[in-house]
């Protein structure tokens, strides 16, 4: 049976222990050891990259917004209810021009996860997000969003306050925005709380993170009745959630490669690309006339699930 990549980490955090106090002939060995074990990541399943995706060390979006933007200032609030925390949105400058910058945020942590919700949003955090989108378009300030959630709070009370309306009336307004969106997924695309902030030009995926109208559990359990979580690695390969699944179909636009074990918070080369990624297609976007970029936009969504 084949390992799971937490089994090798685990094997891995192990022998980096004992290499620290091991005599020369030993540590020659473990090096080995761990050389080896290193390779499993040279040959990822579907399952293995939605447990990268899922990582706590993954950087979040205060990371990218640190490390990518100037000058951030985040607004708050849907201007109707309540300000959701798992929504983070505001104003910042890209190489001196202001964007308007909109995205899910996950905690690394139990108390951080539980003051956002674990990256789950209400519907007052889409209304948050789209009136952010609607000052965007006033003062024509490209968009740059940012997903990783495992979905929208299903709970009682999103159910009540609409979260299903919230999150179309996001699709079909994003639809029609007059300036350019850039959606990077960085951990998690899960079902209609990602959708709620990827109608955009350009659809951008890191390597080891997924996208997919829910998770392999829930498709597991609703499909083959799966209770226990044992068909759940064969449900993420057959659902074609990896970036490089969803580039080869033609659904996203470009992959940001990560470091071996996946992108970390210092994981520099992952931001150097993304942000030359966003130099080039901002540029390229904002030379389009209005009716050109709503009028590409179409077209790119009309193409998704045709079968040639």
């Amino acid at each position: 049976m084949k390992k799971s990549l937490s089994q090798v980490e685990k094997e891995i955090d192990k022998l980096q222990k004992e290499l620290l106090d091991c005599n020369q002939e030993r540590k020659k060995e473990i090096e080995s050891q761990i050389k080896k074990q290193e390779e499993y990541y040279q040959h990822l399943s579907p399952y293995d990259h939605v447990y990268l995706a899922r990582k706590s060390t993954r950087p979040n979006i205060k990371d990218y917004i640190n490390h990518l933007f100037d000058d951030f200032i985040e607004l708050h609030g849907d201007r109707l209810a309540k300000d959701d925390g798992s929504i983070v949105g505001g104003i910042g400058l890209f190489n001196q021009q202001p964007v308007t910058i909109i995205g899910h945020l996950k905690g690394k942590t139990l108390e951080d996860n539980l003051k956002c919700n674990f990256g789950m949003s209400s519907p007052e955090g889409y209304r948050k997000a789209m009136r952010l989108m609607k000052q965007a378009e006033k003062f024509k300030r490209p968009i740059i969003a940012f997903v990783d959630t495992p979905g929208a709070y299903p709970g009682m009370e999103a159910e009540m306050h609409g979260i299903g309306e919230a999150i179309a009336r996001n699709l079909l307004e994003m639809s029609l925005l007059k300036v350019p969106i850039i959606t990077i997924v960085i951990g998690e695309g899960g079902s209609g709380g990602a959708l709620a902030l990827s109608v955009s030009d350009r659809l951008v995926m890191l390597e080891n993170s997924v996208y997919s109208i829910l998770s392999p559990e829930g498709f597991a359990s609703i499909l083959w009745k799966d209770q226990e979580g044992k068909r759940v690695a064969e449900a993420a390969s057959l659902m074609k959630l990896t970036a490089k699944d969803l580039y080869e179909r033609h659904i996203i636009d470009h992959i940001i490669d990560e470091d071996l074990k996946g992108a970390t918070v210092e994981s520099y080369e992952v931001y150097r690309q993304i942000k030359e990624y966003l130099n080039t297609n901002l540029k390229e976007l904002q030379k389009l006339s209005t009716s050109q970029l709503i009028n590409k936009r179409y077209e790119k969504y009309r193409k998704i699930g045709q079968v040639f």
